[in-house]
């Protein structure tokens, strides 16, 4: 059970593309913004990456890897975080999912940083948080210019 979540229902063993697949598969965590109140988005997106911190390290144990490619919860947790801000509809899940996927892939300064400066699941998973801070931030910008 803890492979099977910890690499998103298996899109994480596709052999092109892992994390754009783990994203994918995000969207129905994302989804579940519209029926819990904006109140609890915050809840609900803490809660979502401490989970992930689990699932990823107790999967690397298992696999015996440190960060195996396989794993996508990070990506998961990433664009939970990433669409916290917005109105989760067509427009904010595509949009996010083009910049979380850019800032996931190029790793500007702080994303590295999380990436280099934790281990285990933690390591894991918050270089990807921290690209979906950063999403969260653009596409709000974005959704309250109107172009959204």
């Amino acid at each position: 059970m803890i492979l099977f979540l910890a690499t998103g229902f298996f899109s994480g063993k596709i052999p092109v593309a892992p994390g754009t697949f783990g994203t994918i598969a995000a969207v129905p965590f994302a989804l579940l913004y519209r029926v819990i109140p904006m109140s609890f988005h915050g809840i609900y997106a803490v809660s979502f990456v401490l989970v992930a911190i689990y699932l990823a390290d107790k999967a690397a144990n298992i696999l015996r890897e440190k960060d195996p490619g396989c794993i996508v919860i990070d990506e998961t947790a990433g664009y939970v975080v990433a669409l916290s801000l917005v109105p989760v509809q067509a427009s904010t899940l595509v949009a996010g999912f083009f910049i979380f996927r850019f800032f996931d892939i190029v790793k500007p300064g702080p994303v590295r940083y999380f990436e280099k400066n934790f281990a285990g699941g933690a390591g894991i998973v918050l270089d990807d948080v921290m690209a979906g801070v950063f999403t969260a931030f653009v596409l709000k910008l974005i959704y309250l210019s109107g172009a959204l």
